[in-house]
């Protein structure tokens, strides 16, 4: 076969593959088809079986999501066995296939719940989750939140930068979202990864240094110092 008729034809394919529309109703398999075939699109999730494909980035989000990844990247480097993914495609059931600003996850070596795939995307829940989001009215404190409980995700933040409002939640053993509240100084501590702290004013401040300073503090702590050496020691463990 002549090589203008071979690219011809995988032209045709992929204009045979419907494209990608908010709204739809998809298996996760058929929406990972159009997915692929849709090249320019860079973020398309599906949220209890229905196609999500946000509008483009503001410069808001984008600084926003810039901090927390900032914020995340410097507890990463300080604590080995947690991994860091900005904008990654997980996969948590056959319903529901997302893509978070940012999340944190545990090795699966290390009891973490969310593996890489054989064609390299993530599968299983993070631990946990981060969202940057317009407002409380946004699909991330609602059906987004419900797919996340379900599936147990065990902590999930959310930034909603036009209210200036942050949200954190824990499940609790019963399987329910509960909201954390900043202590007396303002400072949320995650309960998953010790020493993870999160200065709310500075944060909804735009004070970088700020956050950044608090979460020194929380890495200089017993607490965090315990956390990476039982890390440490299971790593050597396993082996």
């Amino acid at each position: 076969m002549a090589i203008e008729a071979i690219i011809n034809k995988e032209q045709d394919s992929a204009s045979a593959v419907p494209p990608l529309q908010s709204g739809d109703r998809l298996t996760r398999y058929e929406f990972e088809r159009r997915y692929e075939a849709m090249l320019t699109v860079k973020k398309a999730e599906l949220i209890e079986g229905v196609v999500f494909m946000p509008s483009p980035v503001s410069v808001d989000h984008s600084q926003a999501q810039g901090y927390i990844m900032g914020w995340l990247a410097a507890y990463c480097a300080a604590t080995p066995g947690v991994k860091l993914n900005d904008n990654a495609t997980v996969r948590l059931d056959l319903d529901n296939e997302v893509q978070p600003d940012a999340l944190l996850r545990l090795d699966p070596t290390l009891g973490g719940k969310c593996h890489v795939t054989p064609d390299r995307y993530l599968e299983g829940p993070p631990e946990l989750v981060v969202e940057v989001a317009h407002s409380s009215v946004a699909y991330d404190l609602h059906d987004k939140l419900k797919v996340y409980r379900r599936n147990g995700v065990q902590e999930y933040l959310v930034w909603q930068i036009f209210d200036r409002q942050l949200d954190w939640f824990r499940l609790s053993d019963e399987g329910e979202y509960l909201p954390v509240e900043p202590d007396e100084a303002g400072v949320i501590h995650s309960q998953v990864f010790l020493g993870l702290n999160l200065k709310v004013t500075a944060l909804l401040n735009d004070d970088l240094a700020g956050v950044l300073a608090e979460l020194e503090q929380g890495l200089e702590t017993l607490e965090h110092k315990e956390f990476v050496e039982g890390l440490t020691n299971q790593a050597t463990a396993e082996g």
